[in-house]
């Protein structure tokens, strides 16, 4: 007999935050009886006393902030992009077959590989970091985009057709509404992509944030302050994913049931 809903959350939300726990505990326990090498592994009692220091002293605010405001100027612009791109892509064959080639192509080259030319382009300030994760999170949204028209039945567009809807309203009563699922896919990549490429780029192009914080960390061999900036990049990819999806709840509801429907036959 599968447990009630009430008690069903109760319980997941008890092993979610048990199992992290119990890690921290563990590897608390084996740094202290000398399993693992406290230089490259400091305890988390210390890593919690690192991060409170960098809290009170304001660096950790400082390098937080310059790292945020990166990460959300870009990934707006690239999703302001790459929506309407990947929509117009997949509604229209023929600027499909002349474009996807070459989206396809340029969205494997790893993003932080061409941060050389950004920053001969945009200089070394904001503008360089801020474009590339604009760049990465263009790619990646813009795909999912189009994969989510291609995904509709093609006789919803002709019957839309039919009936007259055509340009702005076609895009706006069919094509988005029945592309949103893939386009929040696509978003939750997009925002993975865009913290991962702006720790990279601040490992070689800054002087502020949380990469920067992490590779001087490295430098100084201040291994502590290193997986401080760990654990806030852990809790800036949470944060995304769940805002993202909790923002995808409110302007899908009709996908509701659908998740309700999946969770369920997900438990056990």
């Amino acid at each position: 007999m599968r447990p009630e809903p009430g008690l069903r959350r109760s319980r997941d939300l008890l092993l979610a935050v048990a199992t992290p726990l119990l890690l921290l505990v563990l590897w608390e326990a084996l740094v202290r009886v000398n399993l693992l090498d406290y230089r490259f592994f400091p305890p988390p009692t210390r890593i919690a006393t690192a991060g409170a220091a960098l809290i009170g002293s304001g660096e950790l605010w400082v390098h937080l902030g310059a790292s945020l405001f990166r990460i959300v100027a870009g990934f707006a612009i690239g999703v302001a992009i790459g929506i309407p791109v990947g929509l117009t892509l997949g509604a229209f064959r023929v600027l499909r077959v002349m474009f996807d080639p070459v989206l396809s192509a340029l969205y494997v080259i790893p993003k932080i590989a061409i941060l050389p030319l950004i920053m001969l382009i945009f200089g070394l300030g904001e503008g360089s970091k801020i474009a590339i994760v604009a760049l990465a999170t263009f790619f990646v949204v813009a795909i999912n985009s189009l994969g989510g028209v291609r995904q509709m039945e093609p006789i919803l567009l002709e019957a839309a057709r039919n009936f007259g809807a055509r340009g702005f309203d076609l895009f706006r009563h069919l094509i988005f509404p029945g592309a949103l699922p893939s386009i929040f896919v696509g978003l939750r990549l997009a925002a993975g992509t865009a913290l991962l490429v702006i720790i990279a780029a601040e490992f070689v192009a800054a002087n502020e944030g949380i990469g920067f914080l992490i590779w001087r960390s490295w430098t100084t061999l201040v291994t502590e302050n290193m997986f401080v900036g760990f654990a806030v990049i852990a809790v800036l990819g949470m944060l995304s994913t769940w805002l993202i999806h909790r923002v995808g709840r409110l302007v899908m509801p009709w996908r509701d049931e659908e998740i309700d429907l999946a969770s369920r036959q997900d438990s056990v």
